[in-house]
C-alpha cells in the first residue's frame, strides 16, 4: 500500500468512525466505542512492544528514524502515543520542510519553542503587496506541522505579515492563533486536492472542479498558481484566456492580469482576480484552499 492509498483509507476509517457517532441506538453506539478502545488498546500495548525492543537492539536509533520517516507507520505510532521523535524535532522538520515554499511567497518562519503541546512560531515577511500572502503563509505552515504532529495542541504565531494587522495596523510582534487539529471552524478554509495535472502546460490556463468549485490554474516556470476563473472586468469565464510574459490576458475583454502579484489587474488598477492559496506536496499533488478570505 502506497502513501496515496494508505491517507485514503486513514479517510474511510474517521468517516466511518464519524458514522458511528451518528447511530441514534445509543446502546449501540457506545458497545461500538468501546469496542474500538479496545482493539485500539491491544494493538498499542503489541506496538509498544516492539518500539521498546528495537530500541534495545538498536541504540543509534536507525531503524527508529526509518520508522518515523514513514507517514502512515508513523500516524499509528502517533496514536499510540509512541513516536520515537520528540514533538519540538517533528515541528521543526515540518517548518524546515515548508520553507522553500515560504520563501516563494516573501516569507519564512522560525520556531521559538513548544511547551505543553502549543508551538510558539515567529512570522517573518510577506510577498510584497500580495493580498493573499497571509492567509497562504499560515495554511502552509498549519499543513505542514499538523501533518508532522498532529498531537500539538495549540500553535502560536508572532509577527506576521503585514496585511494581518488590519486597518491602521502594522502586523510587526501581532499574536495570530493559529487552528489546533480539528479545530477549524466548519465555514473556513478547507484543502482540496487538485492531483498532479499533467495537463498543465504552455500559454493556456486550466479550469478543473475541485469539490464542487471551479478553480483556474496557471503553471509559470514550474510554479502552480490558482485563482477564481472569473473575469472581473466583463465577467467572462478566464479559461478562454492566455498567458503572456506574466500576466493572463483576458480572451473577452483583453484586460490583463499579473499572475505573480495575486492577480492585479495591469490596465485598470480597480480590479484584481481572486487568487486561492495552494500547496504542492512532495509527491508533486496539489492540493487548493477553498474558501479562503485573500
Amino acid at each position: 500500500m502506497d502513501d496515496i492509498a494508505a491517507r485514503e483509507l486513514v479517510g474511510q476509517v474517521e468517516g466511518l468512525l464519524e458514522r458511528l457517532e451518528e447511530l441514534p441506538d445509543r446502546v449501540a453506539r457506545e458497545q461500538a466505542d468501546d469496542a474500538i478502545a479496545a482493539v485500539l488498546e491491544l494493538y498499542g500495548a503489541a506496538l509498544e512492544r516492539i518500539v521498546a525492543e528495537v530500541a534495545v537492539v538498536d541504540p543509534e536509533g536507525r531503524v527508529a528514524a526509518a520508522l518515523a520517516a514513514d507517514e502512515l507507520v508513523s500516524h499509528v505510532l502517533l496514536l499510540h502515543d509512541l513516536h520515537p521523535q520528540p514533538l519540538e524535532l517533528r515541528v521543526q522538520e515540518a517548518l524546515d520542510g515548508v520553507r522553500p515554499y515560504l520563501a516563494s511567497h516573501g516569507g519564512n518562519v522560525d520556531l521559538v519553542g513548544v511547551e505543553e503541546g502549543v508551538v510558539r512560531l515567529a512570522l517573518q515577511g510577506s510577498c510584497s503587496g500580495c493580498p493573499s500572502s497571509t492567509v497562504t503563509l499560515k495554511l502552509a505552515i498549519e499543513d505542514a506541522i499538523h501533518k508532522a504532529a498532529p498531537d500539538v495542541v495549540e500553535i502560536v504565531a508572532e509577527g506576521a505579515a503585514a496585511e494581518a494587522a488590519g486597518p491602521g495596523g502594522s502586523g510587526n510582534g501581532q499574536l495570530i492563533q493559529l487552528e489546533p487539529p480539528g479545530g477549524a471552524p466548519a465555514a473556513g478554509p478547507e484543502w482540496a486536492m487538485a492531483g498532479a495535472m499533467p495537463e498543465l502546460r504552455g500559454e493556456r490556463p486550466l479550469l478543473k472542479d475541485i469539490a464542487g468549485e471551479d478553480v483556474l490554474f496557471l503553471r509559470l516556470a514550474g510554479t502552480v498558481y490558482a485563482y477564481r476563473p472569473t473575469c472581473p472586468g466583463c465577467g467572462d469565464s478566464l479559461q478562454r484566456g492566455r498567458l503572456e510574459a506574466t500576466a493572463l490576458v483576458c480572451g473577452e475583454c483583453g484586460n490583463r492580469y499579473d499572475v505573480l502579484r495575486a492577480g492585479r489587474c495591469l490596465d485598470e488598477p480597480q480590479l484584481h482576480l481572486e487568487p486561492l492559496p495552494l500547496l504542492v506536496d512532495e509527491s508533486g499533488l496539489v492540493k487548493v484552499a477553498l474558501g479562503a478570505v485573500a
